[in-house]
This record gives C-alpha cells, structure tokens and sequence, in this order.
C-alpha cells in the first residue's frame, strides 16, 4: 500500500525524538566552548537532514552539497550565539532556509548563460531511498516538485525530515494552523498523483 506511507511521519517514537533532540542540542551547546567531539556529533547527526532539506526546497544536486556545507559554517560561525531556546535541530534548519533563499537571490541577480532548463540535472536529483510504499518507480522527489514550494516544504520538515508542527512554523515563520494545513493539502495531492500513477501502470505480462 502506498498510502501509510503518507499518513503518518517518521516510525521514530515521540519521547525518542525529543531524547535524540536534547543530545544534538546538548552537543551544539558543548560546541560554543569549541569542544571537537562535539562539533563532530553536531554535524554528524543533522547533515542528512540539513541536506535532504535544502534538496527538496529546490536546489540541484550540484548545489545541495555547497548549500549543506554553508549552512553548517554559517551555524559554526554563529553557535556563541545559540542558546538553546529551540531545538539545535530547528535552529540549524532555519540556517538553511536562508542559506537556500539567499542562493536563490544571488542565482537571479546573474545573467542567464542559457533559456534551457537544465533538465539533465533535473533527472539526476538526489531521490529518498527506503521509504515504505514508493516503490516500482514512483519517485516521491519528483512529485514533490510538482507541489507548491510551501507546501513541499511543509511536507519535508514534518514528514521526512520529521520536525513537529510547532518546530515546523517556526522554521518557516508562520502559524502552526499554516503549516498543517499545508501538510495536508501536500498529503492529498501525492495521494491522488500515486493513486494515478498506479492506474495507469501497465498490467505485467501473463506467464
């Protein structure tokens, strides 16, 4: 069923979540006095969502892995300043908002080489592995492109990257009403795609 794998978040259990929360923000805490190890965990346990973020916000392959590394010297360079009144977690995803935002900004300010769409790029974009339910070729990467860039990201902070609600609107600096509304028109729109696609799939030849 391809469903389940829309109506629910993450498997991870709420108190393991919040566990795995107060240790990467104990870790970013430690950091500010320039503890290595803590560094080291820090970046080791919010790279993967750090990256798959800024994918789904748009940004190719190409860029996702620059855009990850300046997020992450852009949090290090202003971790004196972090306190620990939200989630590292949080905190590290709302760097990368406006890292990807300021990328887009300087994009558009340079003249364009090409009116191509780079669809090449476009094919190869980096594509969630082992999720439950997408499977004989259904890309979830790129049915989300085919959301509006709000509601994609309200699905990416909530469902796969698998912030709360109220973490997700403060990321995205809006209601927490916002985000779950948005999360659900998302769920409805990959449902009905999916259940489209699968409509149209052709039968496997008779044995």
């Amino acid at each position: 069923m391809i469903t389940p794998a829309l109506s629910s978040a993450r498997d991870e259990t709420g108190s393991a979540k919040e566990s795995t929360d107060a240790s990467i923000t104990a870790w970013a805490l430690a950091a500010r006095s320039g503890d290595p190890d803590a560094v080291d965990h820090f970046v080791r346990a919010l790279h993967r969502d750090v990256r798959r973020y800024v994918t789904f916000l748009g940004a190719d392959p190409q860029s996702a892995d620059d855009l990850t590394q300046d997020t992450f010297l852009r949090a290090l360079a202003s971790l004196h300043r972090f306190e620990g009144r939200s989630s590292a977690r949080t905190w590290l995803l709302s760097i990368a908002r406006r890292a990807v935002i300021d990328s887009i900004r300087h994009s558009s300010s340079r003249p364009r080489l090409a009116d191509t769409d780079d669809w090449q790029s476009a094919a190869e974009r980096v594509q969630p592995r082992g999720l439950p339910g997408f499977d004989d070729g259904i890309a979830l990467a790129e049915l989300l492109d085919s959301l509006p860039d709000e509601r994609r990201e309200a699905f990416v902070l909530t469902q796969l990257v698998g912030l709360p609600y109220a973490e997700a609107a403060g990321v995205s600096d809006c209601p927490v009403g916002t985000v779950r509304s948005r999360v659900a028109r998302a769920r409805t729109s990959l449902i009905g795609w999916l259940d489209d696609a699968e409509r149209c799939a052709p039968m496997p030849a008779a044995a």
